[in-house]
């Protein structure tokens, strides 16, 4: 799978580490930054990440700042973007099975590396399972002609 990374510098470190660990999973990776620990603002690399979803540049995407809550929010402004902040495995599999989320967000200062595995593994392996769900988003996609 080709899978977008991004965060800001309070999550670079982790996303690093996410990089590598899904690149010796097999996965092609691309990289939107930030590429260093210096102070960034994470709105920045949410749009260039959501937007290489949005257009199917990468298929999936990884985005990490602090607490994830930004940035997930920041994702989420992208139309056709259903960006997940998880802390744990089980949201993770289960924004996608039901939820179909195309972007896994997580905060850096809230999961450590092991757990960060975790919960991407969970979010790259789980399938959407449509029937019921497929109705509730495209519920959920509808809200985006409120803007």
């Amino acid at each position: 799978m080709k899978i977008g990374f991004g965060s800001d510098h309070a999550g670079f470190h982790l996303k690093e580490n996410l990089k590598k660990y899904l690149e010796e999973k097999g996965h092609d990776v691309v990289d939107y930054g930030t590429h260093s620990d210096e102070r960034v603002d994470y709105p920045d690399f949410a749009e260039k990440v959501a937007l290489a979803v949005a257009s199917k540049e990468v298929e999936k995407a990884v985005l990490v700042c602090g607490s994830g809550v930004g940035i997930s929010i920041s994702a989420n402004k992208v139309h056709g973007i259903r960006a997940c902040c998880c802390s744990e495995p089980y949201s993770a599999r289960m924004s996608v099975r039901h939820n179909d989320a195309n972007i896994i967000c997580m905060g850096a200062r809230i999961v450590g590396e092991d757990l960060a595995k975790m919960i991407v593994d969970e979010f790259f392996e789980a399938e959407f399972e449509g029937g019921r769900h497929e109705g509730r988003v495209k519920k959920m996609m509808n809200l985006e002609k409120h803007l």
